[in-house]
């Protein structure tokens, strides 16, 4: 459930709880709150299970994932699948404090974490399919206040579905070696020399998208304060990868969660605060 490696639940639980700010106009009921919290967690653990299960035969091939249980054999795929169905089941409960329209999305968005572990053997997009699924938490977010997505929320969650395009080619940066050998497809492996413009490109994408957010809630100083800081972090990550070194391209990966942070806090102050 890789509960020991928090990383990846804050890249999906920041611009979540952005989005929860953002439809609520800052002041997001408390129980939505907590619901997205425990669900942003649960369900990437239960991501996490189900691409254990779809990848158990390639895992033991990549440097990174040998070592996972059910690659070294310390768990087998009965005992996974059977995880799997309990933090779904886990996840279900929460349904109950959500309206109609976002229990639906919560069922599609179940689909789309299910589908990617797959995709990596017939596309070299996976990162795109999981940048729907870690920006599915937006749509929802929205839905569950407003009973729908209006121009700003799609804007957010096409701005974030490019920073998760950008920063999972990152990942697949690490292992690009790897999955060459063991035959898995990704955006690395596509984009070859490219890799870096591209992630540049997407960032830059992402970046103006959040922008463009804040252009139409008319945010001020404070939000312009977090772009500038996501703007620095994008900077630092290609100075990292600058010789496409795979202990610095998984050091700029890490460094996403930081991007995360600092559009919540900045949304939260935003929206929270005095315009200055």
């Amino acid at each position: 459930m890789r509960l020991d490696r928090p990383v990846g639940s804050l890249l999906l639980l920041w611009p979540t709880l952005a989005a929860l700010w953002l439809a609520a106009d800052g002041t997001p009921q408390f129980h939505l709150i907590v619901v997205f919290t425990v669900g942003v967690l649960v369900m990437r653990a239960a991501g996490c299970v189900v691409n254990d299960l779809a990848d158990r035969h390639l895992d033991p091939l990549v440097e990174r994932t040998k070592e996972r249980p059910l690659a070294t054999g310390a768990l087998n795929a009965r005992q996974a699948f059977g995880l799997f169905v309990g933090l779904c089941l886990l996840a279900s409960t929460l349904l109950i404090w959500l309206n109609a329209a976002t229990r639906w999305m919560a069922l599609a968005g179940l689909g789309v974490a299910v589908l990617y572990p797959f995709t990596k053997r017939w596309t070299h997009f996976p990162q795109a399919v999981l940048g729907v699924a870690f920006s599915w938490g937006i749509l929802m977010a929205f839905t569950a206040v407003r009973k729908t997505v209006p121009a700003d929320g799609w804007l957010l969650f096409l701005a974030s579905f490019l920073w998760i395009l950008a920063y999972d080619t990152l990942y697949a940066m690490v292992d690009r070696h790897d999955d060459l050998r063991a035959g898995i497809k990704s955006t690395a492996i596509l984009l070859g020399s490219a890799d870096r413009l591209v992630v540049g490109l997407l960032q830059a994408g992402a970046l103006i998208g959040f922008a463009l957010v804040g252009v139409l809630r008319g945010f001020g100083v404070l939000f312009s304060a977090g772009l500038v800081a996501i703007l620095a972090l994008f900077i630092h990550q290609h100075i990292l990868i600058r010789k496409r070194e795979r202990p610095q391209c998984l050091r700029a990966f890490l460094a996403n969660s930081w991007v995360g942070l600092a559009l919540f806090v900045a949304t939260v102050l935003e929206l929270n605060l005095p315009p200055l």
